[in-house]
């Protein structure tokens, strides 16, 4: 057993409100330093460009090197890492990859249009971006299931051409990585990270393409620098630390809702573990198995912390109660572990993936399940969704008026513009209303 206190909420306590929400701040400002060190690479790279970014992967990577070029790893490299890898390495990041298009391809969004009654057409044109930018942590946090997870939509929605960037410390190449980029059809490879990489990708150097989107986890530079290029370029989130909440009805094994919980408590000190359950005495189960089990993993140092600082075991008096405290979280991932989970469907607004059934752990959906693991952090599932095929496609909107839907909607439009005073507007379409102005 290990000495760790974990919080207890009751959802009838006179304070819940309050004491929910000090469980859930997470302050997301960034650092005044991180700040004004990112904008200064940014604005290197902007107008240095190759030069910026051997100097900054020459300090940041310990990396010498006479051009960009030669941080670029060809095809046939990537080839080469995926026929190194151990064979069962291989087999998994292939299944996943199947799983992975087969969900996606089903999110493909077609063009529509139709006519009305007096031939005007209307209708919608989704084209994919011509270019899309991957960022892929690299050193210790190298996550070959990142590639796939970006990467694979991209191309699915038919982004004609997939960057992708990976810092690579002292020189040390993630095979697996790399053996990833091959399986998911990554177009190229540069082996630079930090915000020098994602300023590369916003504008652009004589060696690296600017790209019309970014997406891709990264270190606190990474997502500052992020949030800095937007505008420039379109991002997929600003991801927050990573979190799990489980509702359970009790009858699950406690010592399977334990490790769930560590699931997302080994990520980092920051990540939140949340267990709510009609079940006291299930709650001091699952405790008992944290407590249990904690000394038995590899990183129970920055479990014990995130269990310590943010985690929290809550009861309530029923499985409705339950929902409507998951949706005030709005949870990056949910765990509907009770008997019948399509029954709490329903009551279920906010969350970035729904895990169904005792038999459904989050750490399926983090690597093979097929869905999307890039989720929405911090409660932005209430307005958010996982990243997708859609996030790699654009719409433009279709009109194409014939003479008779010109003169008759026309005559609306003249209306409203010249109710607005914009005169302009409303002489434009009177030109093509029947007997209008010449």
């Amino acid at each position: 057993m290990t000495d760790l206190t974990i919080k207890r909420l009751n959802a009838s306590q006179s304070d819940f409100d309050s004491a929910l929400a000090k469980l859930l701040a997470w302050d997301d400002s960034v650092d005044h330093q991180v700040n004004e060190s990112v904008r200064h690479i940014l604005h290197e790279v902007k107008t240095r460009g190759d030069r910026a970014v051997l100097e900054f992967t020459e300090k940041f990577d310990r990396l010498s090197v006479g051009s960009v070029a030669e941080l670029e790893m060809d095809n046939a490299r990537l080839q080469q890492s995926l026929k190194a890898i151990p064979e069962d390495q291989r087999v998994a990041l292939e299944q996943a990859a199947e799983r992975v298009r087969d969900y996606h391809e089903r999110q493909n969004q077609k063009s529509w249009q139709y006519e009305d009654a007096d031939g005007t057409v209307l209708g919608q044109k989704v084209t994919p971006l011509d270019r899309a930018g991957l960022y892929v942590p690299g050193g210790k946090a190298a996550y070959p299931s990142s590639v796939l997870m970006n990467a694979i939509p991209a191309k699915v929605a038919g982004v004609g051409e997939v960057i992708m960037v990976v810092p690579t410390p002292d020189g040390v190449v993630n095979g697996m990585v790399l053996a990833a980029a091959a399986i998911a059809g990554v177009d190229r490879v540069f082996t630079i990270g930090g915000a020098q990489a994602v300023g590369a990708l916003a504008y652009g150097t004589d060696t690296i393409p600017s790209v019309d989107k970014i997406v891709g986890p990264g270190n606190i530079f990474v997502a500052t620098a992020k949030r800095e290029v937007f505008g420039v370029v379109g991002i997929d989130m600003i991801a927050g630390p990573s979190e799990i909440l489980v509702i359970s009805d009790g009858k699950t094994d406690p010592d399977w809702i334990a490790m769930d919980l560590f699931s997302q408590a080994e990520h980092d000190e920051q990540a939140q573990s949340i267990l709510i359950s009609p079940d006291g005495a299930f709650l001091d189960a699952v405790e008992a198995s944290i407590k249990r089990l904690l000394p038995t993993m590899e990183r129970a140092d920055i479990i014990r912390t995130s269990m310590a600082d943010r985690a929290a075991l809550i009861q309530v008096s029923d499985l409705k109660e339950a929902a409507d405290v998951s949706n005030r979280v709005a949870p990056e991932h949910l765990e509907l572990s009770v008997e019948d989970p399509e029954a709490m469907l329903e009551d279920i607004r906010h969350a970035g993936a729904i895990f169904m059934g005792r038999y459904t752990a989050e750490a399926l959906g983090d690597y093979c399940a097929g869905p999307n693991h890039v989720l929405p952090t911090s409660g932005t599932a209430r307005f958010s969704s996982p990243l997708g095929v859609y996030d790699f496609q654009k719409r433009s909107s279709l009109i194409g008026f014939s003479a008779v839907g010109a003169d008759r909607m026309g005559r609306v439009a003249s209306v409203l513009a010249r109710g607005e005073g914009l005169t302009a507007h409303a002489r434009s379409a009177e030109y093509r209303i029947k007997g209008g102005e010449s």
